[in-house]
């Protein structure tokens, strides 16, 4: 996000990588950021991600994963797990130069997707994602599964609950004029 604020891109393997040296005061070397790094292509999807999708696929609703990763890494981690079906596309941050939750970046994947703000909803488990999306006008669902509170310095999701299931239920469940009404 500091990136963000100065204007700045790199890419998350790089951020990734200073992030863990400085947490580490320095004291790890190559071998070890190169061992944690790796493992982010060996993550497993949460319990609650594919019930979420296959509800959405059911009611015709298409994905796409908007990720502050590369693109290859989130398709790598969808077909691990089972989920590329499920997906339309995938933007990754670095095609906007910008990290989320920038409200350029959802501009940019509203242009990328020829659609409206209007016309997309973000899940998320993180509140600044939300908030962002929040700011680029789409209506956002929160899953509390990873933060557990919301912070009162964000707009307030649209749906928030416990996990994606609840969320995206939420969601589905919106009528398209409150949706439409909410960003006014």
């Amino acid at each position: 996000m500091a990136l963000s604020l100065a204007d700045d891109y790199e890419p998350f393997p790089a951020v990734a990588a200073s992030a863990l040296r400085t947490l580490a005061r320095g004291d790890i070397g190559d071998a070890g950021v190169a061992h944690v790094v790796t493992g982010f292509a060996e993550l497993p999807a949460h319990p609650d991600v594919e019930p979420a999708m296959k509800i959405l696929a059911e009611s015709g609703t298409a994905m796409v994963c908007l990720t502050n990763g590369a693109e290859e890494t989130t398709e790598g981690f969808l077909r691990r797990n089972g989920l590329e079906a499920y997906v339309d596309q995938i933007i990754s941050v670095s095609e906007a130069d910008s990290w989320k939750p920038r409200t350029r970046v959802y501009r940019y994947a509203l242009e990328r997707l020829r659609r409206s703000a209007d016309e997309v909803a973000l899940v998320a488990v993180h509140a600044f994602d939300c908030h962002g999306a929040k700011r680029a006008g789409l209506t956002v669902g929160w899953a509390s599964r990873l933060e557990g509170h919301y912070a009162e310095v964000f707009r307030s999701a649209d749906v928030t609950g416990t996990d994606l299931v609840d969320v995206v239920r939420g969601l589905l469940e919106l009528p398209q004029s409150v949706r439409r009404q909410q960003r006014a």
